[in-house]
């Protein structure tokens, strides 16, 4: 028992609202439903959990976790209540218990997921949690990330496979079956990982995010089982991939904490089947959603982990779109030096791809097209430091125009943008206003609120022309048609209304 007070269950108690007696009685409540009608718990044992760091006995932890989900409307785990797995106490680690063992990667994927899902069925949307700093996740993950995973000996009968599968039943969620798979099943799922993968890059992730999840958390419960290594690797594989989908979508609709969970786990996956690329890809996402909610000193540090950790088997285009976030990030910053020399960097890895060996499916979305779109949403970026990059910015928007193929309507939409906001602060909003209007015609048909968010953004711009005619009604019409701003909380970082206090930074 520590005598240090638990600060992780006192500041989620304080966003509960909840007095001690209070949350005494529903642990004593939600235990007897869940099959533990001999627990008695009281106002001064809720009191040492908080003060003195005391670690309840099982099943209280799991209980906790059920209670605070549905009370805060997002995934709360039991790392997140600052207690530690049975059998893992005195080895405390640096975050969230992370990086994870490789007999926890598996349970932790299906226990987050199926808290997910049960907040969708509940119509709990809620993000109200910060995220971590890049520093304490680079931190934590850095030497994990930088060595080769042990063998994994995790068996359907090993003890930990055992009390993983049975967690999810203690605290009433859907779990799958863990039972063998074949090639064929795998087959399967691999095909829906890339229908998944065309859905979002055409609609944007809120339609689908609950069918990625529920399809990942079915994989979480797969890997419980102990297959053939080059099954179980591939296992892994379609796991880091749906992860980075589920966060890649949940990023898309403004649930931040819960998209850089997913990110977390994605790395997780993919480095328990061998794909250090895949593990890097995914911590990059993670860096691509720090710049976009304005926090590129933390993107920065992402990307040394996800850059130095892919290994020396990733190849130079992969290495060329590491490049363009990161410069991306030090635009933000207004470091166009630093920007360009990265972005020079990212063009001669892009070009040195002859294509000898095949990209692995999830970077044949990062084509020419998204090339130049990174670097307009770059050099658009430091426009709003430098002036006279928005002209770089708006060839390379049209180049990236030119080339976008059919199926990539989101990507358009943030060309269209970043021309549009090139335009403006370059100078020429008659043009700006002509790509605002075509950002505007198919906006409405997809389910990204980060198009909004850039949208917004545009309008700001829009401002030092408001007494333009054509400009005028452009402003009217964004007014008209733009959805009230999510609630400050709800998409952390974002701003909550339509003004200068957004930031310019977004991602494709």
């Amino acid at each position: 028992m520590s005598r240090e007070p638990n600060t992780r269950l006192a500041d989620l108690f304080g966003l509960a609202g909840w007095s001690k007696g209070e949350l005494a009685r529903l642990v004593n409540r939600q235990a007897a439903a869940m099959g533990h009608p001999q627990l008695a718990t009281d106002t001064s044992r809720v009191r040492r959990w908080i003060d003195m760091g005391e670690t309840p006995r099982d099943p209280v932890p799991k209980v906790l976790a059920s209670l605070f989900t549905e009370r805060l409307g997002r995934v709360v785990t039991i790392e997140d209540l600052g207690f530690a797995r049975s059998g893992r106490a005195g080895k405390r680690q640096a975050m969230d218990g992370l990086p994870w063992a490789p007999e926890r990667t598996a349970a932790v994927l299906t226990e987050f997921t199926g808290m997910d899902l049960m907040l969708n069925r509940r119509g709990l949307v809620g993000a109200g949690a910060a995220l971590a700093a890049g520093s304490a996740l680079t931190g934590a993950m850095h030497d994990w990330l930088h060595t080769d995973p042990a063998p994994m000996a995790l068996r359907h009968d090993d003890p930990l496979a055992h009390e993983s599968l049975h967690e999810l039943d203690q605290i009433g969620l859907d779990r799958y079956e863990a039972a063998p798979v074949g090639s064929q099943e795998i087959d399967a799922l691999e095909h829906s990982v890339e229908v998944f993968r065309r859905w979002d890059a055409a609609r944007g992730g809120g339609l689908q995010r609950k069918a990625v999840v529920g399809q990942l958390n079915e994989v979480g419960g797969m890997l419980a089982y102990r297959h053939p290594d080059h099954l179980q690797r591939r296992l892994w594989g379609v796991a880091a991939n749906l992860a980075v989908l589920a966060g890649w979508m949940s990023h898309d609709v403004g649930l931040e904490p819960t998209a850089q969970k997913y990110f977390i786990i994605a790395a997780h996956a993919a480095r328990e089947g061998g794909d250090r690329p895949r593990a890097g890809e995914a911590l990059s996402r993670a860096a691509r959603q720090m710049v976009h909610l304005g926090r590129p000193d933390d993107a920065l540090d992402l990307m040394k982990l996800a850059q130095s950790g892919s290994g020396q088997e990733t190849l130079p285009r992969t290495r060329a779109m590491l490049h363009t976030i990161e410069a991306w990030a030090h635009a933000s910053k207004g470091h166009g030096q630093a920007m360009r020399r990265t972005l020079g960097e990212a063009e001669e890895l892009f070009v040195s791809d002859k294509g000898d060996v095949p990209p692995p499916a999830w970077m044949q979305m990062f084509d020419e097209a998204d090339m130049h779109g990174m670097q307009a949403l770059a050099f658009r970026t430091l426009a709003e430091h430098d002036p006279a990059a928005a002209r770089i910015a708006q060839g390379h928007a049209k180049k990236a125009l030119q080339l976008r193929r059919n199926g990539h309507q989101r990507s358009q939409i943030f060309d269209y943008i970043s021309m549009a906001s090139a335009c403006f602060i370059g100078g020429d909003p008659e043009q700006a206003d002509t790509y605002a209007r075509l950002a505007l015609v198919s906006i409405g048909e997809n389910s990204s609120h980060r198009t909004w968010d850039r949208l917004r953004e545009m309008f700001r711009l829009t401002g030092q022309y408001a007494g333009c005619g054509k400009i005028q009604e452009l402003r009217e019409e964004l007014q008209q048609v733009l959805p009230k701003p999510r609630p400050k909380g709800q998409a952390a970082g974002l701003g909550s209304s339509i003004g200068p206090e957004l930031g310019p930074n977004f991602s494709l």
